[in-house]
């Protein structure tokens, strides 16, 4: 399976929450895993933020972001150029998607128009899931949530 993960699923690999175990299991079975550029600031916002908001100590969080930077040269990383953007604004429109979440869309349909093999969107942000499969992709969680 090729799996594209968007921040939501992405940072649930290195805190420890509900669906972490199922993300790591998901990341580790797939033939390739990858994510667009910008993922790399949403999953370091997402960290500090739970630091600040005392969701982790200020230690954990830390040790998480080392953990992510460690992994982010595993991952297939998806360049952002403007062809991509036009489709994520078009895909904005059409879904009624926030502007990331368009993009990560339209980063997972290129990816799979690129490969030529069915790509998995990993979610945990309903819209964007359900944007997934109106699309054409398919959407994991089997439901999304939390």
């Amino acid at each position: 399976m090729i799996v594209y993960l968007d921040a939501s699923a992405l940072v649930k690999r290195y805190v420890a929450e509900a669906g972490s175990a199922d993300v790591s299991a998901l990341i580790d079975a797939a033939l390739s895993a990858g994510t667009a550029i910008v993922s790399r600031a949403e999953v370091t916002a997402a960290l500090a933020r739970a630091a600040r908001m005392k969701i982790v100590t200020r230690a954990d969080a830390a040790a998480a972001l080392e953990a992510f930077d460690a992994d982010w040269e595993s991952l297939v990383r998806l360049q952002l150029g403007e062809p991509l953007m036009a489709r994520a604004a078009r895909l904005a429109w059409q879904q009624g998607l926030r502007g990331y979440d368009a993009t990560h869309l339209a980063a997972a349909h290129f990816w799979q128009d690129v490969m030529g093999e069915a790509v998995t969107l990993a979610t945990y942000d309903r819209q964007l899931w359900d944007a997934a499969k109106a699309t054409g992709l398919a959407a994991w969680p089997a439901q999304p949530g939390g």
